[in-house]
């Protein structure tokens, strides 16, 4: 039955906020308190294909809109972010749980890649050859796909459609968002922001709901590409169903997995650095990060040391309602995550891990009934522990002896995850040998948590990406076009006579 004292959050489609006709919905939560705040429709494969169906009617005509006109809608929303910065940012805290600050930083760096993609001319030249011979010239395009589509996580549920959205839309593509249930009201916001920026209908639609809606997007001939960011096992799922589809336009996939990020700690690092680098990474968002630091290789000597700085660290988190000024952690997502979490913890301490911080049973004064957590510290973990061969995506940091440079290499590169890992050291060789040694695709040296600025690109090897691109910046233009070689000769030219306007770009 749905409840009618909680917002109802809807769809996107073709301009307008579109009323589920499913019959299905989902409670959303207040992570720091407890309760129900609004209630997310839940997809049909018909409202799926009505989606599929309105980005296709847009896509010819979006296609053929100049890259000029595309990055000055962009630029147009670029401004409305800016503008509306706080809000959104606002509401990633009633949903996600993470601190107000840190959700003021997520809005940022998806407003980056807004950025790179407002230069939508620049990114979609390519290379011209005159006179290859015969009098033929050569050059290339970069051509639009057609209907893309995007399926993203609760963690963060503004940064990461901006991975995506923007790219497919400066590239000449249609896009359909379907955001995680557990925290889609940036959704329609952004869908809003769009709107105002004068955005063509069609072009951006949002499809809430859950895996009804992503089958029926994998599995829609009309729609050429999609681009995930989540867990190993979906990932994994979404990529193997695209190779499946069958037809003349296979689906092309871009599936980003889970992660198990290692901080190696050398024996000649600015200790206090390395435990603030690891106090932020491991703590901040709760440890619901991709990017999060989860284990701590502590290499030889310093193991001690930096075991004894954490503690007292992780036990001083001031950890309350995300909205607080001073808060450095909030709530976890949802119950059932905190239940997940805490198995892990029990989990450790049955394998022989030594628990040093126990962070279950935190109780915030005023939000006894939020889904909080505090830090937990593991000591003595092994690669054979669950806790460490596994992603907890929660506040919890594993702390790994090595004894020396070699062995530390060798340990995160036996690890199935391969998304980012970051060293700490005041020697440049150590720094130099370890980011050529180590296999791994985002690699940070005195950085915990090296994520890409906008111009780059993101993603891991191993299982921790699946497909054959990374996300946004040079990469994410080739994901989300066609290349196409042209060979031409003019036998004579065609005179079409004086012209004394100043030329401009239609």
């Amino acid at each position: 039955m749905t409840n009618l004292t909680v917002p109802s959050i809807q769809h996107y489609v073709n301009g307008r906020v579109v009323a589920s006709t499913s019959g299905r919905q989902q409670d959303v939560f207040n992570p720091a308190t407890g309760e129900v705040t609004g209630q997310v429709a839940l997809a049909s494969v018909e409202e799926v294909n009505a989606a599929v169906a309105a980005a296709s009617a847009a896509a010819p005509a979006w296609a053929d809109t100049a890259p000029l006109k595309r990055g000055r809608i962009l630029s147009k929303f670029k401004e409305l972010i800016e503008k509306h910065h706080d809000d959104l940012a606002a509401a990633i805290t009633r949903e996600h749980g993470k601190v107000f600050s840190d959700a003021k930083g997520e809005v940022v760096r998806g407003l980056e890649v807004v950025e790179f993609a407002c230069g939508a001319p620049q990114l979609l030249k390519t290379q011209f050859t005159d006179n290859i011979g015969g009098g033929i010239d050569n050059w290339q395009l970069r051509q639009p796909l057609g209907v893309t589509a995007g399926i993203t996580p609760f963690n963060f549920p503004f940064m990461v459609p901006m991975w995506m959205a923007p790219m497919a839309i400066a590239t000449g593509n249609t896009f359909i968002l379907k955001p995680s249930e557990r925290d889609p009201s940036p959704s329609l916001m952004v869908a809003d922001l769009f709107r105002q920026a004068g955005l063509p209908d069609g072009v951006f639609n949002v499809v809430q709901g859950d895996k009804v809606a992503v089958d029926a997007l994998l599995h829609h001939p009309d729609v050429k590409a999609v681009s995930f960011v989540g867990s190993t096992p979906i990932a994994e799922y979404i990529y193997s169903e695209g190779a499946r589809r069958k037809g003349p336009w296979p689906l092309r996939v871009q599936a980003l997995g889970g992660a198990k990020n290692h901080l190696v700690v050398m024996p000649d690092a600015d200790l206090g650095q390395a435990v603030d680098a690891l106090i932020g990474a491991a703590y901040g968002s709760a440890g619901e990060r991709c990017m999060a630091i989860s284990v701590a290789v502590a290499v030889g000597s310093v193991a001690d040391r930096l075991v004894e700085a954490l503690i007292p660290r992780v036990k001083s988190l001031k950890i309350t309602n995300g909205m607080e000024s001073d808060a450095e952690m909030g709530p976890v997502v949802t119950a059932a995550h905190k239940a997940k979490i805490e198995g892990y913890i029990e989990e450790g301490v049955r394998a022989g891990a030594k628990l040093l911080v126990d962070g279950r049973g935190l109780k915030v004064p005023g939000h006894e009934n939020g889904f909080f957590l505090g830090g937990s510290l593991f000591d003595n973990v092994t690669p054979e522990m669950k806790i460490y061969q596994e992603e907890i995506f929660g506040p919890v940091l594993c702390v790994v002896r090595v004894p020396d440079f070699a062995s530390a290499v060798q340990l995160i590169n036996a690890h199935e995850f391969a998304n980012g890992v970051s060293l700490f050291t005041s020697d440049g060789n150590t720094a130099r040998e370890f980011s050529r040694r180590i296999e791994v695709g985002m690699v940070g040296v005195n950085v915990p948590i090296p994520v890409p600025m906008a111009w780059h690109s993101f993603g891991g090897w191993k299982r921790s990406l699946f497909g054959d691109m990374h996300a946004y910046g040079e990469e994410g233009v080739r994901f989300y076009t066609r290349f196409k070689s042209v060979m031409q000769r003019w036998p004579q030219t065609i005179a079409k006579g004086a012209e004394f306007t100043m030329p401009v770009a239609k």
